[in-house]
């Protein structure tokens, strides 16, 4: 778990500020203690007879209600050969109960929840859903269930698919560049049998041996509401929540007390130094160090001082290794924080050329002058103010990851109490340097795990790691416990009758989305200005947004944007890279640059006070970038690099062999990230990217969005100053040419080897006849039933009934111009023919004599309907909606009429719109794993097959 500072919504509603300041430079900030001393979720709380502990958020802004359960198990609590029971657990109560048959995302799916997942780390295990109002009794029933009513359902049929599962989610990661470096860094700072010591994913060898009795002991040992936080935030209150909670949870009997684990701080006796290979593009330098958990107050400045070190754009590291020495392509440090214990990691990429040893010796260097002199005390606010800021934006949301439930789930599971966020919040903005200091001192001069990653075929497993594994080191590791004085059987039940669970409650009436009112301005240049408000938190979004995207690339110099914006992101005419990101930092902003395949977008999220002043750098990194020559050279290598790394990454790599095969001379035929061509990359000059810059970015072609905490008057004055005051360009406005035929494509199989791959990627697509124009809302949920939903027949087929992937999804893009079907499906090596047989299956019975069912179309169409209220609860899903309606030229109540449509949506209609647009013939089928492996399979598969070696 990497923690981060937790925040909240602010009651205050703050004042907008009304001017921009005429230079960045003269930025005053909103004081970090005046936001801190306003952040509130306010709750209520009560505890059932049973032990379980409630935890009620009231916020009506939208017609939902986040539902967030926490067991205190995770995976710290496995004994010696049951590492991953935790996760395998986690998967198992996704898979029905004795009074909810069947997979649990369907009834969640008709109702139209959001956010819905569950997770396991080291120190808990999580479920949770947003869900509209009128399903909270459903949501409810379901969730005690599961924790009442599970054992039942559990069968060794189930038990042996979500294995694999889970096995197949393993082989994923491990498949990914450095993805054995965990299991290095958990097994080199904890010794053997330390709770830590062992990766959450646990071990094949683990997994295996899970017997159906093992994993109900598990279930009855840590799944009782003694040992469970329930939090609900959203449209509801304290009386009725009690009066729910009561009813659905109030008869589960308690289950034994968890035993506490031990899990002290490990200190290394000497430095370990170790030197790995894999399939990676730099070689990577890392330094770890075990350190305090949240039961330390020390995990606090380490957390703060990692972020100086190497979190900031202005960070200690990225300043002298990447900007001054160029000795680094990519620098980072983090604090990963679990309850009892973290790791202070550090790690950063060699730039090609440079000799590792001497980088390795500059990233010492820098540590050690860091823990020296520790932070200034600007570097420390800044960091501060960059944390509290991202927190309250994140807050926003009430449940998902880091929402209000999580935030108060998490303070009283880790530190006895839900208002844990205020407590560090303030500690957070009273922090000294001298602490911070300290702290370093405290810890980082300890021995360090000194890990290298290198270039090469990869010389340490994945697939078996995660188990209990002798490092030398010695621990000691609590048995697998159950309380005898508290078995399961034969508990007293509490004084409370157990609801009617024959069926699921019905769910009562549905709110309407209200998507917020478009109101339309135009600058004094004439750039239309598109607002919606949003006050729930004072901040705000504005998206400076070109049409230009990646398709404005020239054919001959695909890579163009994507330079210049990595070298906009490194100052402006007045401020260098490191003083542009000291500014926004200090203002709690957030700049980012970005494009798809037909739009640029340049985004600053703000908080409201600070509108102005952030505003202000906004426009001199559009207008003004300094595209220093010196810089250039930096991110021109630092592409490069990130070229390298696509080449290694499965799933970079089948993009991009598939999209440019697929569109040709089209613009859209470029790799999905828009990095480009290498050796384009290698000529680009500075008078290229001023050309496209000039050529592309001019108020002609610009659109502007906006939405949160302030006023379309306020913020149209703002961007008068800032953007307004920006001339028209005299040359003629580009034009994108779209002509260009899409060459037709014979099916057939691309098979790129990449040995040693412990896992196939599949990618398989075809340019289909439709533009992101269309209306494709009919098309949309043909793809959903056949398997962009977890529920599609696709991920059904290969993940829960076979259990040959962690998960495979298909879809459309959705371009301005040429869409493109696609199906992605990550599958394990020895079933990759299989895998490709099946899929083609689906799609062409799809198409012919299995079109949509009854009960695929009432699942798809009710899901899509209401989950609208929960997909819009924040600014950042507004202004993603708002831009979409302008730029779609769709109608401004789009989506608030989109749950009538789908209301009267029908099989024929939905059948016809897939088959019209979509078959497997003319499909490109990409396969990038082991060849040697792979091939023979292919046979069954009955297309032309063409091989490829990944590039070195």
């Amino acid at each position: 778990m990497q923690h981060k500072l937790s925040a909240s919504l602010l009651a205050l509603a703050a004042s907008t500020a009304l001017a921009s300041p005429a230079l960045a430079q003269e930025a005053k900030p909103a004081p970090l203690s005046d936001l801190v001393a306003k952040v509130q979720i306010p709750y209520e709380s009560f505890k059932l007879d049973n032990g379980l502990t409630v935890l009620v958020n009231t916020d009506r802004k939208a017609p939902v209600v986040a539902v967030s359960v926490w067991y205190g198990v995770g995976s710290k609590n496995e004994p010696k050969g049951k590492t991953g029971f935790a996760h395998l657990f986690e998967h198992l109560m996704f898979n029905g109960t004795e009074n909810v048959p069947g997979d649990f995302f369907t009834p969640l799916q008709q109702v139209g929840a959001t956010d819905v997942n569950g997770t396991t780390w080291f120190d808990r295990t999580n479920y949770f859903e947003t869900v509209p109002t009128a399903a909270l009794d459903m949501v409810l029933m379901m969730e005690s269930d599961r924790m009442g009513h599970l054992l039942g359902a559990v069968t060794q049929k189930v038990l042996d698919n979500q294995r694999a599962v889970v096995q197949n989610e393993k082989r994923q990661g491990d498949n990914n560049p450095y993805g054995i470096v965990e299991y290095e860094q958990l097994e080199n700072l904890y010794p053997s049998g330390h709770p830590y010591h062992h990766s959450t994913i646990g071990s094949m060898a683990d997994l295996d041996s899970a017997s159906l009795e093992d994993v109900k002991g598990w279930f009855t040992d840590h799944y009782g509401p003694n040992n469970a936080i329930l939090v609900l935030s959203g449209d509801i209150d304290a009386a009725t929540a009690k009066a729910k909670v009561t009813k659905w949870f109030g008869n589960i009997k308690p289950g034994p007390q968890v035993k506490p684990v031990s899990a002290p701080v490990p200190t290394l006796p000497a430095t370990v130094a170790k030197t790995i290979k894999d399939q990676v593009a730099t070689t990577r330098i890392y330094r770890m160090w075990a350190v305090p958990g949240l039961d330390n107050p020390d995990y606090l400045p380490l957390d703060l001082a990692a972020s100086v070190l190497g979190g900031l754009a202005s960070s200690r590291l990225d300043d002298a290794l990447v900007r001054e020495q160029k000795v680094a392509v990519a620098v980072s440090a983090d604090a990963e924080v679990f309850a009892q214990a973290a790791q202070f990691v550090i790690k950063a990429d060699v730039t090609p050329g440079q000799d590792p040893a001497k980088v390795a010796a500059a990233l010492d260097a820098e540590i050690a002058k860091f823990i020296k002199d520790g932070p200034t005390q600007d570097e420390l606010l800044r960091a501060a103010t960059s944390a509290t800021a991202n927190e309250i934006r994140g807050l926003e949301r009430t449940g998902g990851f880091n929402g209000k439930a999580p935030t108060l789930a998490e303070g009283l599971l880790y530190n006895g109490t839900p208002e844990h966020y205020r407590q560090e919040l303030d500690r957070t903005a009273k922090m000294t340097p001298a602490e911070v200091k300290a702290a370093l001192g405290k810890w980082l001069t300890r021995p360090a795990f000194a890990l290298t990653v290198e270039p090469g075929e990869r010389t340490e497993g994945g697939e078996a790691r995660g188990g209990f594994y002798t490092n030398g080191a010695t621990g000691m590791r609590p048995a697998y416990f159950r309380d005898p004085d508290m078995p399961a059987k034969g508990v007293p039940a509490p004084a409370v009758a157990d609801a009617d669970r024959s069926k699921l409650p019905a769910v009562g009436q549905l709110a309407p989305l209200d998507f917020p009112a478009i109101q339309r301005a135009t600058l004094k240049n004439g750039i239309p200005v598109y607002f919606a408000k949003r006050s729930e938190v004072p901040t705000v979004s504005v998206r400076v947004s070109f049409d230009a995207g990646y398709a404005a690339d020239p054919k001959s110099a695909l890579g163009t944007e994507s330079l210049l914006l990595s070298l906009m992101d490194e100052g402006t005419q007045k401020l260098s890279g490191s003083e542009f990101a000291r500014e926004r930092e200090r203002l709690g902003a957030n700049i980012s640059l970005s494009a798809t395949s037909d739009l640029t977008s340049f985004q600053v999220d703000a908080l409201s006070p600070n509108l102005g002043a952030s505003l202000g750098l906004l426009a001199d990194v559009v207008r003004r970038p300094a595209l220093a020559p010196a810089d250039l050279e930096r991110v021109r290598t630092q592409q490069l690099t990130a070229i390298s790394a696509e080449m290694k990454s499965p799933q970079a790599l089948a993009a991009r062999v598939l999209v440019p095969t697929l569109y040709g001379s089209h613009p859209y035929a470029f790799p999905s990230s828009g990095l480009g061509d290498a050796e384009v990359v290698k000529k680009l000059t500075r008078e290229d990217l001023l050309a496209f810059h000039a050529r592309w970015f001019r108020p002609d072609t610009a659109r502007i969005f906006v939405v949160g905490d302030t006023t379309l008057d306020a913020v149209v004055k703002m961007l008068d100053d800032s953007f307004g005051n920006w001339p028209s360009n005299r040359m003629a406005r580009p034009v994108k040419d779209f002509s260009a035929a899409v060459p037709a494509q014979k099916s057939r199989v691309i098979l790129v080897d990449r040995p040693g791959s412990p896992q196939s990627f599949i990618m398989a697509g075809k340019v289909i006849d439709a533009k992101g124009t269309d209306d494709t809302v009919a098309l949309n949920t043909a793809n959903d039933i056949l398997g962009g939903n977890f529920l599609g027949r696709i991920n059904m087929n290969l993940r829960e009934a076979k259990g040959w992937t962690y998960g495979a999804y298909n879809g459309v893009s959705e371009p301005l111009d040429k869409v493109r079907f696609q199906v992605i499906a990550p599958v394990q090596t020895d079933r990759t023919g299989d895998s490709l047989v099946e899929i083609k299956r689906e799609i062409d019975e799809y198409g012919s004599t299995k079109g949509v069912t009854a009960e695929e179309l009432d699942w798809s169409t009710k899901g899509s309907a209401r989950e609208l209220p929960g997909m819009f609860e924040t600014s950042a899903a507004v202004l993603d909606g708002l831009a979409k309606i302008v730029n779609y030229q769709r109608p401004d109540d789009f989506y608030e009429t989109l749950s009538a449509r789908y209301g009267k949506m029908t099989a024929a209609e939905v059948d016809k719109a897939f088959r019209s647009k979509i078959n497997s013939d003319g499909m490109v089928w990409v396969v990038v794993g082991d060849a040697a492996k792979v091939k023979p399979q292919l046979d069954k598969f009955g297309l032309p097959v063409e091989e490829m070696a990944a590039p070195k």
